[in-house]
């Protein structure tokens, strides 16, 4: 089928345990794949941003394909054996690169490639097969919320050709709660009252179309430095909204709490938010 205009995505991962542990996130993602396929025809491509993919001089990943990288410690061995061996587009990175340069950012192409976590543990669920490829972009360490927003920006007339824009974080990340002194609590905790009120922001936020605010988010958010002590995992969330502009429009697709405080909600953004969210409900 024709593609339709996708809209853009933040996918909250959480921990690289959603990729062999069932949970509420984890049947989300399997549903979303497929949703996207049938509603709007399969991607040809996604360009995602991961804060594990993080530099001071960011690059746009454009390797033919793609390692899957396992950047973390500690976990049962049958996480390490796991593989996603999606290609890249050569041809779309320097696309994405020409794109950003001429909108005054320089994020060059490389022949260079790998899948952190942040990206392999949400797609194999969206896209078990690898079927997809994938070029992603480098979280600039230093940018601010307005620059990157103006990055996605950059990319959003790419979703009129069937490239699918995702920012990849967590919704809140705090993850000195959730291995803190007092013990990991159980992963069906009650949310803290902090960690909702933070969420309950987010959503009226964007339900709003407040742009605005949602680059004030570290003024404006309540308790905005105790779900995001580091703001890594929130970033990439102007990234997606900005590949979405002129539109304003969003819809949160799913809601869910881990460990009582790491938040694991996803949005879609564009005048296809709600057509998406239309059929995930369906």
């Amino acid at each position: 089928m024709p593609h339709l205009r996708l809209p853009t995505l933040f996918l909250s991962h959480g921990s690289p345990m959603i990729a062999i542990e069932d949970s509420p996130t984890q049947r989300f993602l399997r549903r979303l794949g497929p949703v996207i396929d049938e509603r709007f025809g399969r991607p040809r491509a996604v360009v995602v941003m991961s804060p594990h993919s993080m530099s001071r001089n960011p690059l746009v990943l454009g390797a033919l394909r793609h390692a899957t990288v396992h950047d973390f410690g500690g976990f049962p061995p049958a996480l390490y054996e796991i593989e996603y061996p999606a290609a890249g587009d050569p041809d779309l990175a320097h696309d994405v690169a020409r794109r950003l340069a001429e909108s005054g950012f320089n994020v060059p192409a490389v022949d260079a490639g790998g899948l952190d976590h942040g990206i392999w543990t949400p797609l194999m669920h969206l896209w078990p097969r690898a079927e997809v490829p994938v070029v992603p972009v480098m979280l600039p360490a230093l940018a601010p919320p307005a620059e990157l927003t103006a990055m996605g920006e950059a990319l959003a007339p790419l979703c009129d050709d069937g490239v699918l824009i995702v920012g990849s974080g967590s919704l809140t990340h705090n993850l000195g709660r959730v291995f803190g002194a007092g013990g990991m609590p159980a992963v069906d905790a009650p949310e803290t009252a902090d960690c909702a009120a933070f969420r309950a922001w987010v959503h009226e936020t964007v339900a709003g179309h407040d742009h605005a605010g949602l680059l004030q988010w570290a003024t404006l958010a309540p308790h905005a430095r105790a779900m995001h002590p580091t703001d890594e995992h929130w970033r990439p969330f102007h990234f997606a909204v900005g590949a979405a502009l002129p539109s304003t429009q969003a819809v949160r697709l799913h809601a869910d709490v881990e460990f009582g405080c790491l938040a694991m909600d996803a949005y879609a953004f564009g005048d296809a938010a709600a057509l998406l969210a239309q059929a995930l409900a369906n």
